[in-house]
């Protein structure tokens, strides 16, 4: 029963003055004067150190303003081979990689998400590779790698970041990890309060609950999903679930 609705709701889920100088006061040019005598004494420390702040500035302009895009335009062009057979659900293929694909420059030998994040981790093509390489690896039933992956993507999209905190409650669960999955599910429904992915953790919080014979918890969560998500499509039946908890809680 577990297996089945963790493979359903993974189905369903499965992409934002310069101011005015004040005058100079008679204070100010005694100021000036300590900072040259400052300067005399301590020319070679200061013209070194400025060096190295010169140094230290070409380098973080070099990483921001050149490195690092072509980094991004390179994940982005593997993870195009990587997405194509991500959304055939060829797991593997797109976990993995190793086919040889066609681009314009002849044919490669593609990547696949797992070298993508591993290679690009610094590139937001990078971190989102983490997310897809923990669904694959929790489709194809790797349920602790996928859990490695899916807590190494940082982000806060709408949809991607509480699907991400999600999967990790299905891997738990899957892992029966009843426990850690509940407190993954409610963090994924808090994390985007919105009326896709909310309902639809709040009902697997609500089911682990009830897994956990919890059904004080389980009640107060199929409530919520009935009284702030009516709406949606968890909440179709979410009256038969809290006649079912009732009688099992034996709660009035």
């Amino acid at each position: 029963m577990a297996e089945d609705l963790v493979q359903n709701e993974q189905e369903e889920i499965v992409e934002i003055i310069k101011e005015k100088s004040p005058k100079k006061s008679s204070s100010d040019k005694l100021d000036l004067g300590g900072l040259e005598l400052f300067y005399e004494k301590n020319k070679k420390a200061i013209t070194y150190g400025g060096g190295s702040l010169l140094a230290i500035v070409a380098i973080f302009g070099f990483f921001k303003f050149y490195w690092l895009p072509g980094q991004e335009t390179e994940a982005n062009t593997e993870a195009f081979f990587a997405q194509t057979y991500f959304e055939k659900d060829s797991f593997n293929i797109a976990l993995n990689g190793g086919l040889s694909v066609t681009t314009t420059e002849g044919p490669k030998t593609m990547m696949g998400f797992k070298d993508i994040a591993d290679n690009y981790g610094m590139t937001k093509t990078g971190n989102l590779a983490n997310y897809y390489s923990g669904i694959c690896l929790l489709r194809t039933g790797k349920f602790a790698e996928a859990i490695e992956y899916l807590e190494k993507y940082k982000g806060n999209d709408e949809m991607v970041a509480p699907v991400a905190i999600g999967a990790i409650g299905d891997a738990n669960m899957e892992l029966n990890n009843v426990d850690e999955a509940i407190k993954f599910y409610l963090k994924a429904a808090e994390k985007s309060n919105n009326n896709f992915t909310t309902p639809v953790y709040l009902k697997k919080a609500a089911f682990g609950y009830e897994l956990k014979a919890n059904y004080t918890e389980a009640l107060a969560t199929y409530e919520r999903l009935k009284n702030e998500f009516a709406m949606s499509t968890e909440a179709r039946e979410v009256d038969k679930y809290i006649a079912r908890v009732k009688t099992l809680g034996n709660i009035q």
